[in-house]
Protein backbone atom coordinates (compact mmCIF):
# COMPACT_ATOMS: atom_id res chain seq x y z
CA UNK A 1 0.00 0.00 0.00
CA UNK A 2 1.11 3.36 -0.78
CA UNK A 3 2.10 5.69 2.34
CA UNK A 4 -0.26 8.72 3.16
CA UNK A 5 2.34 12.21 2.57
CA UNK A 6 0.81 13.32 5.75
CA UNK A 7 3.08 9.72 7.77
CA UNK A 8 5.93 10.61 5.93
CA UNK A 9 6.11 14.49 7.34
CA UNK A 10 4.88 12.67 10.75
CA UNK A 11 8.00 10.52 10.40
CA UNK A 12 10.89 13.46 9.80
CA UNK A 13 9.20 15.86 12.01
CA UNK A 14 6.82 14.66 14.70
CA UNK A 15 8.56 11.43 15.48
CA UNK A 16 11.51 13.11 16.43
CA UNK A 17 9.88 15.42 18.63
CA UNK A 18 8.11 11.83 20.34
CA UNK A 19 11.42 10.50 21.16
CA UNK A 20 12.25 13.13 23.35
CA UNK A 21 9.21 13.32 25.31
CA UNK A 22 9.32 9.19 25.49
CA UNK A 23 12.70 7.51 26.00
CA UNK A 24 11.95 5.41 23.78
CA UNK A 25 14.32 1.92 23.29
CA UNK A 26 13.06 -0.40 20.15
CA UNK A 27 13.85 -4.38 20.12
CA UNK A 28 13.52 -6.82 17.26
CA UNK A 29 12.35 -3.89 14.76
CA UNK A 30 14.03 -5.60 12.05
CA UNK A 31 11.40 -8.52 12.32
CA UNK A 32 8.98 -5.94 10.37
CA UNK A 33 9.43 -7.14 6.57
CA UNK A 34 9.72 -4.46 4.25
CA UNK A 35 7.28 -5.62 1.97
CA UNK A 36 4.20 -7.78 2.14
CA UNK A 37 1.14 -8.16 4.49
CA UNK A 38 1.29 -8.60 8.31
CA UNK A 39 -0.67 -7.90 11.11
CA UNK A 40 1.13 -5.73 13.78
CA UNK A 41 -1.01 -7.09 17.11
CA UNK A 42 0.12 -4.91 20.29
CA UNK A 43 -1.36 -4.57 23.47
CA UNK A 44 -2.85 -0.93 24.53
CA UNK A 45 -1.79 1.62 26.99
CA UNK A 46 -2.45 4.66 26.59
CA UNK A 47 -3.75 7.04 23.37
CA UNK A 48 -0.04 7.50 22.20
CA UNK A 49 0.19 3.75 21.42
CA UNK A 50 -0.45 4.54 17.70
CA UNK A 51 2.31 6.83 17.24
CA UNK A 52 4.67 4.38 19.52
CA UNK A 53 4.18 1.97 17.08
CA UNK A 54 4.65 4.23 14.13
CA UNK A 55 7.96 5.00 14.99
CA UNK A 56 9.78 1.48 15.17
CA UNK A 57 9.78 1.28 11.23
CA UNK A 58 9.26 3.37 8.06
CA UNK A 59 6.19 1.31 6.82
CA UNK A 60 2.73 2.77 7.42
CA UNK A 61 0.90 1.44 9.73
CA UNK A 62 -3.18 1.13 8.86
CA UNK A 63 -4.84 1.00 12.25
CA UNK A 64 -8.14 -0.54 13.60
CA UNK A 65 -9.69 2.01 16.09
CA UNK A 66 -12.66 2.11 17.86
CA UNK A 67 -15.65 4.12 16.45
CA UNK A 68 -15.95 6.98 19.25
CA UNK A 69 -12.51 8.23 17.93
CA UNK A 70 -14.12 9.36 14.68
CA UNK A 71 -17.39 11.39 15.85
CA UNK A 72 -15.22 14.60 16.17
CA UNK A 73 -14.94 15.92 12.71
CA UNK A 74 -11.37 17.48 12.89
CA UNK A 75 -9.94 14.41 14.43
CA UNK A 76 -11.70 11.77 12.34
CA UNK A 77 -10.28 13.21 9.44
CA UNK A 78 -6.55 13.49 10.34
CA UNK A 79 -6.27 9.96 11.56
CA UNK A 80 -8.21 8.48 8.64
CA UNK A 81 -5.37 10.38 6.69
CA UNK A 82 -3.11 8.91 8.83
CA UNK A 83 -4.57 5.30 8.23
CA UNK A 84 -7.24 4.88 10.95
CA UNK A 85 -10.39 3.51 10.31
CA UNK A 86 -13.63 2.94 12.66
CA UNK A 87 -14.31 -0.73 14.59
CA UNK A 88 -17.57 -1.69 16.41
CA UNK A 89 -15.81 -2.91 19.84
CA UNK A 90 -17.89 -5.71 20.96
CA UNK A 91 -20.11 -6.21 17.27
CA UNK A 92 -19.51 -7.90 14.52
CA UNK A 93 -18.07 -5.33 12.42
CA UNK A 94 -18.22 -6.28 8.89
CA UNK A 95 -17.18 -3.36 7.22
CA UNK A 96 -14.46 -2.76 9.77
CA UNK A 97 -13.48 -6.67 9.03
CA UNK A 98 -13.38 -6.37 4.87
CA UNK A 99 -11.29 -3.21 5.43
CA UNK A 100 -8.83 -4.73 6.89
CA UNK A 101 -9.22 -7.32 4.55
CA UNK A 102 -8.37 -4.99 1.53
CA UNK A 103 -5.17 -3.48 3.78
CA UNK A 104 -3.79 -6.90 3.81
CA UNK A 105 -4.86 -7.72 -0.02
CA UNK A 106 -2.79 -4.65 -1.07
CA UNK A 107 0.46 -5.98 1.03
CA UNK A 108 0.17 -3.40 3.67
CA UNK A 109 0.37 -3.15 7.70
CA UNK A 110 -2.39 -3.82 9.84
CA UNK A 111 -2.43 -2.79 13.10
CA UNK A 112 -4.82 -4.49 16.01
CA UNK A 113 -4.50 -4.05 19.78
CA UNK A 114 -5.68 -7.53 20.65
CA UNK A 115 -7.03 -7.00 24.03
CA UNK A 116 -9.66 -4.76 22.41
CA UNK A 117 -9.17 -1.69 24.44
CA UNK A 118 -6.80 0.22 26.72
CA UNK A 119 -5.34 -1.97 29.50
CA UNK A 120 -6.09 0.86 33.11
CA UNK A 121 -3.72 -0.86 35.07
CA UNK A 122 -0.75 -1.60 32.52
CA UNK A 123 -1.54 -5.27 32.54
CA UNK A 124 -1.90 -7.87 29.65
CA UNK A 125 -5.56 -8.39 29.23
CA UNK A 126 -7.42 -11.42 27.92
CA UNK A 127 -6.98 -11.04 24.06
CA UNK A 128 -9.70 -11.12 21.46
CA UNK A 129 -9.98 -13.27 18.71
CA UNK A 130 -10.19 -10.69 16.09
CA UNK A 131 -6.86 -11.00 14.75
CA UNK A 132 -6.22 -14.32 14.64
CA UNK A 133 -9.72 -15.09 12.83
CA UNK A 134 -8.40 -12.22 10.30
CA UNK A 135 -4.95 -14.29 10.05
CA UNK A 136 -6.38 -17.43 9.29
CA UNK A 137 -9.02 -15.71 6.76
CA UNK A 138 -5.94 -13.78 4.71
CA UNK A 139 -3.48 -16.35 5.14
CA UNK A 140 -1.67 -13.03 6.94
CA UNK A 141 1.15 -13.93 9.61
CA UNK A 142 0.99 -12.02 13.02
CA UNK A 143 3.95 -10.26 14.26
CA UNK A 144 3.06 -10.03 18.28
CA UNK A 145 4.36 -6.37 19.69
CA UNK A 146 4.51 -5.33 23.25
CA UNK A 147 4.96 -1.77 24.92
CA UNK A 148 6.18 -2.00 28.09
CA UNK A 149 6.73 1.39 30.38
CA UNK A 150 8.73 1.60 33.27
CA UNK A 151 6.20 2.03 35.64
CA UNK A 152 3.64 0.11 33.87
CA UNK A 153 1.98 3.02 32.21
CA UNK A 154 3.08 5.12 29.35
CA UNK A 155 4.24 8.85 30.49
CA UNK A 156 6.44 11.24 29.00
CA UNK A 157 10.09 11.85 30.18
CA UNK A 158 10.11 8.24 31.21
CA UNK A 159 11.32 4.81 29.28
CA UNK A 160 9.35 2.72 27.30
CA UNK A 161 10.93 -0.30 25.60
CA UNK A 162 8.77 -1.86 22.44
CA UNK A 163 9.66 -5.27 21.53
CA UNK A 164 8.79 -6.24 18.27
CA UNK A 165 8.88 -10.69 17.49
CA UNK A 166 9.16 -12.49 14.59
CA UNK A 167 6.04 -12.86 13.03
CA UNK A 168 3.74 -15.95 13.50
CA UNK A 169 2.54 -17.78 10.27
CA UNK A 170 -1.77 -18.88 10.30
CA UNK A 171 0.24 -22.51 10.60
CA UNK A 172 2.48 -21.59 13.05
CA UNK A 173 -0.96 -20.36 15.24
CA UNK A 174 -2.21 -23.63 14.65
CA UNK A 175 -4.91 -22.25 12.29
CA UNK A 176 -4.31 -23.90 9.23
CA UNK A 177 -7.74 -24.86 7.62
CA UNK A 178 -9.29 -24.55 11.52
CA UNK A 179 -11.91 -21.76 11.48
CA UNK A 180 -13.37 -23.28 15.43
CA UNK A 181 -13.96 -20.84 18.49
CA UNK A 182 -11.31 -23.31 20.14
CA UNK A 183 -8.40 -23.09 17.24
CA UNK A 184 -8.95 -19.11 17.41
CA UNK A 185 -9.03 -18.60 21.60
CA UNK A 186 -5.61 -21.01 21.66
CA UNK A 187 -4.12 -18.66 18.52
CA UNK A 188 -4.63 -15.48 20.32
CA UNK A 189 -3.08 -17.45 23.53
CA UNK A 190 -0.15 -17.98 21.29
CA UNK A 191 0.14 -14.37 20.64
CA UNK A 192 -0.47 -12.60 23.71
CA UNK A 193 2.18 -15.90 25.52
CA UNK A 194 5.22 -14.04 23.01
CA UNK A 195 3.93 -10.39 24.48
CA UNK A 196 4.23 -11.79 27.57
CA UNK A 197 7.51 -13.14 27.76
CA UNK A 198 8.87 -9.62 26.02
CA UNK A 199 7.44 -7.55 28.72
CA UNK A 200 9.03 -10.18 31.26
CA UNK A 201 12.53 -9.77 29.64
CA UNK A 202 12.05 -5.80 29.13
CA UNK A 203 10.52 -5.45 33.05
CA UNK A 204 14.14 -7.30 34.01
CA UNK A 205 16.04 -5.61 31.65
CA UNK A 206 14.42 -1.85 32.70
CA UNK A 207 15.21 -3.02 36.66
CA UNK A 208 18.48 -4.53 36.10
CA UNK A 209 19.44 -1.18 34.36
CA UNK A 210 17.88 0.67 37.72
CA UNK A 211 19.63 -1.33 39.99
CA UNK A 212 23.04 -0.56 38.29
CA UNK A 213 21.96 2.68 38.30
CA UNK A 214 21.70 3.13 41.82
CA UNK A 215 24.65 0.98 42.98
CA UNK A 216 26.79 3.07 41.02
CA UNK A 217 25.39 6.53 42.52
CA UNK A 218 26.34 4.76 46.13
Amino acid sequence: MKTNPLWAVGWYFIFPVMKLLFFLKINGKENIPKKGPFIICSNHLSYADPVLLAMIQHRQIFFMAKAELFKNKLFSWLIRILGAFPVQRGAGDGKAINEAEEILKKGGLLGIFIEGTRSKTGDLLRPKSGPAMIAQQMNAPVIPVCITPKTKKVKVFSKVTISVSKPLTPDELGLAGETSGEALRNASKRIMSEMQSMRYRDFAAMNKSKTAETEEAK
